[in-house]
Formats: structure tokens, C-alpha cells, sequence
């Protein structure tokens, strides 16, 4: 399923995802990860599915812990294990999902690489870590906003973020 959204506009990959998702549940919630190398760059994923370099992460599944969506979320899509508990940083409201689709930022300040660190899949085309301030040209909106904000030092003074995604 994956290849076949490949193919296809993004436009209608985007609004396919989402309109998916809405007949499963009206409202989505999902995590994203700041994941930092001993260089303080900071690491992207590329799917294979959509354009763009994003900060690595995927939905939550029923009954699970949004920490703990995190840490498989990684583990699933570049072989990163956490050595430290997850730090949530702040909640989003995504506006392209129509409003239903929300996001917990984490931050992993400990890892370690497992057999399939970094390594392509079905999900993932590519994944690199990025100097936070020259980060590719195609990384989305949302991910620039989050790395300004808690990896060039721009963090909300009352040290939780919320907004829009």
C-alpha cells in the first residue's frame, strides 16, 4: 500500500491519509521525536509516501501511552532504542488535518542504535541527522518549527509548547 501512495500526487496522498484516518477514528493523535547525535545534529526521516523531510514518529495505537509510541515509533523507523525515558516537550494541533489531528512532541536525550539503525524500509526512504541550522531545503514547515524551537534555543518561556503543527 505504501509504493502505491508513492506514485500518486501529493495532494491526494496527503487528504488520502487523512481521509482514512478520519473514518477510523474523527480525531488522530500522534508523536513526534527530537533525536540529537553527540555533533547536537538533529535526526530526519524520508518516507517513502510522502515529500519531505520530517522529525521521525507515527501514530498512536489504541491503548497505547503516547511515550510509548514514541519509543516503538523509533525503533520501527530507524533502529533507535531509548536508553533514557522520552521527554515530552508539548502538544500540537495539526491545521492540514482539518483540525482533528494532534501531536505530542518528545525529545530523546539517550539512545542507542540497533541492527537496523538508519537503514531504508518500507516506511522510510532515507533518514540522516542535520545540522539544526542548515537543514534540507524540502523539510517540512512543522519540523523547521520544532527544531528552531527546542534545538536553536527559541523554547517557550514557560517551558511547554502547544499550538498548531
Amino acid at each position: 500500500m505504501l509504493k502505491l501512495l508513492s506514485f500518486l500526487p501529493r495532494s491526494l496522498t496527503k487528504r488520502l491519509i487523512y481521509g482514512q484516518a478520519l473514518l477510523r477514528n474523527p480525531f488522530s493523535l500522534g508523536v513526534r521525536v527530537i533525536v540529537r547525535d553527540t555533533r547536537n545534529h538533529v535526526l530526519l526521516v524520508h518516507h517513502s509516501y510522502l515529500p519531505g523531510w520530517y522529525l521521525p514518529g507515527g501514530g498512536v495505537d489504541a491503548g497505547e501511552m503516547l511515550v510509548d509510541a514514541a519509543k516503538r515509533e523509533l525503533h520501527e523507523e530507524v533502529g533507535i532504542s531509548t536508553t533514557v525515558e522520552p521527554h515530552l516537550l508539548g502538544f500540537y494541533l495539526n491545521r492540514e488535518s482539518f483540525g482533528r489531528d494532534h501531536i505530542g512532541l518528545f525529545e530523546v536525550t539517550g539512545w542507542k542504535a540497533g541492527e537496523t539503525y538508519l537503514k531504508p524500509n518500507a516506511e522510510i526512504r532515507d533518514a540522516r541527522f542535520f545540522d539544526p541550522q542548515a537543514l534540507p531545503p524540502d523539510t517540512t514547515r512543522a519540523s523547521r518549527a520544532r527544531i528552531t524551537e527546542f534545538c536553536l534555543g527559541d523554547r517557550p518561556a514557560d517551558g511547554i509548547a502547544s499550538g498548531y503543527w
